[in-house]
């Protein structure tokens, strides 16, 4: 996680913290373009941002150093 606040996230790609909330919580999901400006804040890949992986499947991975943990949204890991 980069330890943004979700108004920073959402000033960053141009929406309200209200709708990264929303991502966060899965009732919705950013549109294509904004996938693009999330993976530029994230330093991520647009395939990495969107890669769905559990928490626990993301601190199972991250206990692995031969593998790149996952991202997904809401919870870049």
């Amino acid at each position: 996680r980069a330890g943004l606040t979700q108004k920073q996230v959402g000033d960053h790609v141009g929406i309200s913290p209200q709708a990264v909330s929303k991502w966060e919580n899965g009732q919705t999901e950013p549109d294509i373009d904004t996938l693009y400006k999330l993976a530029a804040l994230y330093n991520v890949t647009v395939d990495e941002l969107v890669d769905k992986k559990t928490e626990s499947e993301c601190e199972d991975r991250s206990r692995k150093p031969h593998q790149q943990p996952g991202r997904h949204i809401g919870s870049l890991c």
